[in-house]
């Protein structure tokens, strides 16, 4: 890949984040603007009513009011770096409003369409061939608009460089980068982070999902291309983990040569540094191949069963004070996995925690687990538990909590995702982005 180093001059320093190429030159940087040109020549395509250029970027600033220090420039996304975004009008979207809202296609952002998620079995053969081409080829293809970032230290902006990635590198950067400990005052706290343990979790992780999804449909020129997901309720072993589906694995936990991700390797492995960034991104050769020991630890030996996924439907609160892996009688912790599903208040690792532990290997590497497919089956199952829970309670953005979680507030934009899509608007049903899930085993 290539080194893409940026030096910037006077006060600016270098960008972070899911960052379009676009937006990460040494001019956009000193403007503090990104608000790429269009094909028509105009700032966001202003000329051909896709959008506009607007001044300020976040809606609320992180725990406005309060006199709190933070040296993360990841936190009230993406101000930090960018004073001007671009704002998209009606269908359309994008960092430059040159792409669609999810479930729009057309070159007016005109014609809906709606694809179902189906679970991974209820795909035919050529279905499934198709599905694991695809990430073969996203896994394979460089990102056109995107590129990543990884420094050996977050201290000194000067270190800090961009790399091409591949389109499905950039899906597994994000996770990555999101999930990195805080600077905090100088130090880091690990209480926390923009992905997990807070009301962010369900949300944030659908934004990762549609991401992916909707590369892939622009990179195959498939329009009814969607994710599946795997029902792991109450299966007894990872029943899609052979070379049918998402490949076996020998005693050291390696994949079998005959799997279809055989030769994949993992992004930002192998440095689990709180003062670094992904580093190796540049080197093939420091990436780990991926990993998969299924129920290897007695502890964790089997997957959540249909009676945990009801359990935690049950609890009618998003989310419950503080707002974190301590939340009791919370639907979103208890959907994370910090809490029992039953009570509601016992800790233990449960249902989307579970899984990532019993997977073992790459899976169980959290910051880095998206680099292994399977996540995304995973979460996919995770984001149709949250879709039930939205339907059965009949929820709306509403119910997102006010908190003072970094990066977790309603009206912060998630991060670091172009555009800006406030964590509380993510608090709606998945029509609303462009998909659906198709009905199985009683769900």
């Amino acid at each position: 890949m290539i080194v893409l180093c940026v030096f910037l001059v006077l006060c600016c320093n270098l960008v972070q984040g899911q960052f379009p190429r676009a937006c990460t030159t040494s001019v956009t940087f000193r403007s503090k603007s990104c608000c790429p040109l269009w094909k028509d020549g105009s700032p966001c395509g202003s000329n051909s009513g896709h959008g506009r250029c607007r001044d300020r970027v976040v809606f609320t600033s992180f725990a406005s009011g309060r006199q709190r220090q933070y040296d993360d420039d990841r936190l009230d996304w993406p101000k930090y770096y960018y004073d001007k975004t671009c704002e998209c009008f009606g269908n359309h979207s994008g960092y430059d409003c040159g792409d669609c809202r999810h479930g729009y296609f057309g070159d007016q952002c005109d014609r809906k369409n709606t694809v179902v998620r189906k679970e991974i079995r209820e795909l035919s053969l050529l279905e499934r061939k198709r599905f694991f081409s695809y990430l073969v080829l996203a896994k394979t293809t460089k990102s056109q608009d995107f590129v990543i970032l990884y420094t050996g230290d977050r201290h000194h902006k000067d270190t800090y460089k961009f790399v091409d990635a591949t389109i499905y590198d950039v899906f597994s950067w994000i996770h990555y980068y999101s999930m990195k400990t805080i600077l905090f005052n100088g130090t880091f706290d690990d209480t926390t982070n923009y992905a997990h343990q807070g009301p962010a979790f369900p949300g944030w992780h659908r934004l990762g999902l549609l991401f992916l999804e909707r590369q892939i449909q622009l990179l195959t020129g498939d329009e009814n291309f969607a994710l599946p997901y795997w029902d792991w309720r109450g299966d007894k072993n990872c029943s899609i983990c052979t070379n049918d589906f998402l490949g076996d694995n020998d005693v050291q936990g390696f994949l079998s040569p005959y799997s279809h991700f055989a030769f994949w390797k993992s992004i930002c492995s192998g440095y689990d540094y709180d003062e670094a960034y992904c580093l190796g991104a540049d080197d093939q050769n420091q990436m780990e191949k991926l990993h998969r020991k299924p129920g290897v630890d007695p502890d964790f030996a089997k997957l959540p069963t249909m009676q945990d996924v009801e359990e935690t439907l049950k609890w009618k609160d998003f989310d419950r004070r503080p707002y974190s892996r301590s939340a009791r009688r919370s639907f979103r912790n208890a959907l994370e996995g910090f809490i029992n599903p039953k009570d509601g208040v016992t800790r233990q690792n449960g249902m989307h925690n579970l899984v990532h532990i019993y997977l073992g290997g790459t899976m169980s590497e959290v910051p880095i687990s998206s680099n292994d497919p399977i996540f995304v089956l995973h979460h996919c199952f995770i984001d149709k538990i949250f879709e039930e829970w939205l339907c059965r309670h009949n929820a709306t953005s509403d119910m997102y909590p006010e908190n003072d979680q970094p990066g977790q507030g309603p009206e912060e934009c998630s991060t670091p995702y172009f555009p800006c899509y406030r964590n509380k608007d993510l608090l709606r049903n998945a029509t609303n982005f462009g998909y659906s899930y198709s009905k199985y085993q009683g769900m």
